[in-house]
């Protein structure tokens, strides 16, 4: 039966490192940028979009559909680098066993 306990104890050892985790990765935040520069978008470490920021310039050229795909790509790639963000602190909590954690942004 101590084995069973022990096996419980863990369990609640993990889970509790990783509601810490939760909590740190909302503190952490990745930035990237589309067309130069001329769009940035910040995302937290679960993958929210915390800010984008538009260059002007972009605004006073009038084109509405360049700046939508300057903006999704900006957004495709906060995400993208969230989710990386996730997934190396995820294999460094489990000690780089494959556990069926779903990132938390999807």
């Amino acid at each position: 039966m101590t084995n069973f306990q022990q096996i419980l104890e863990m369990g609640q050892q993990v889970q509790a490192r990783l509601s810490q985790l939760q909590g740190e990765l909302a503190q952490k935040t990745v930035s990237t940028s589309s067309g130069g520069g001329m769009v940035t978008a910040t995302a937290d470490g679960r993958g929210r979009i915390r800010a984008i920021k538009i260059d002007p310039s972009v605004v006073q050229a009038g084109d509405v559909e360049m700046l939508e795909d300057l903006v999704l790509a900006a957004v495709s790639e906060a995400q993208t680098r969230a989710q990386e963000l996730y997934d190396n602190e995820m294999r460094r909590v489990s000690g780089g066993l494959s556990l069926p954690f779903p990132f938390p942004g999807v």
